[in-house]
């Protein structure tokens, strides 16, 4: 991968990290096509159970690269697949975001499309797009509502004001805050925690958990049970059973059971 977005095993856990701190990690299509790959990799492979995407040199991202949709015309966009290739097609597996510094416009978004989010606690978000007239239509206005309560999610839109930190782990977008710059290695942890479980159940657990609010009342149980039954049938979930009642660590098959 290129060094535009650096990509780094620990364990189970995939970091991926955007590396353009001149510009403040703005996101160009090189960028966009690299973390679909990473988000790729991840699912792809059975030693993998969870990412953490992350920018350098103190900043998250601060949006779409202008200087490239000026010059170039240039959008952060995967054809298909979205803002950087995750907003309308995340991976299956759970995406932890790292934020330090700066989270704005589409580098908000981005973090909207990530699964859990770790701030250091001089972390801003904000989406500034309608103080320009435009319109976040990479996942901010429609994707923050599902974050946040509504009239929270409209005062950000509207206004276009960032929220610190602490005031988005309030609002509920922000899982923990941390001292500045332990945001990565916090939610690396958090990944490794959530590693340790049966990956076929994570993958339908977080399925469930996104799909569910569009589903009507008189089919949660029938669409749930669709997701859920072949993790209910698979040998990780008789390893379950078999290593708590035999007081070890459960060895998981995982997907490709």
């Amino acid at each position: 991968m290129s060094d535009e977005v650096l990509v780094e095993r620990r364990g189970a856990v995939l970091v991926v990290t955007i590396n353009r701190p001149e510009v403040r990690n703005a996101l160009d299509r090189a960028v966009a096509r690299r973390i679909a790959d990473a988000a790729d990799e991840l699912d792809a492979s059975d030693d993998l159970g969870a990412a953490v995407l992350t920018g350098a040199g103190g900043v998250f991202s601060a949006g779409m690269d202008l200087k490239a949709y000026h010059l170039r015309g240039e959008f952060p966009t995967v054809e298909g697949r979205g803002l950087c290739g995750i907003s309308r097609t995340p991976p299956a597996k759970p995406l932890i975001a790292a934020v330090e510094g700066w989270a704005l416009a589409g580098g908000f978004e981005l973090v909207l499309a990530c699964d859990l989010v770790v701030a250091g606690r001089t972390a801003r978000f904000g989406l500034p797009e309608v103080r320009r007239s435009l319109v976040a239509t990479g996942g901010g206005a429609a994707l923050l509502p599902r974050r946040i309560p509504r009239a929270l999610a409209l005062e950000m839109v509207l206004t276009g004001d960032p929220v610190d930190a602490e005031r988005a782990h309030a609002m509920g977008l922000v899982n923990h805050v941390t001292d500045e710059g332990g945001a990565l290695e916090r939610a690396v942890a958090l990944a490794e925690r959530i590693t340790a479980n049966g990956p076929l159940a994570v993958a339908a657990s977080k399925r469930v958990v996104r799909e569910s609010p569009d589903w009507a009342l008189a089919e949660i149980w029938d669409r749930q049970a669709e997701i859920t039954a072949h993790v209910f049938a698979s040998a990780d979930a008789a390893e379950g059973a078999a290593a708590f009642a035999q007081k070890r660590d459960a060895v998981w098959g995982g997907p490709a059971q």
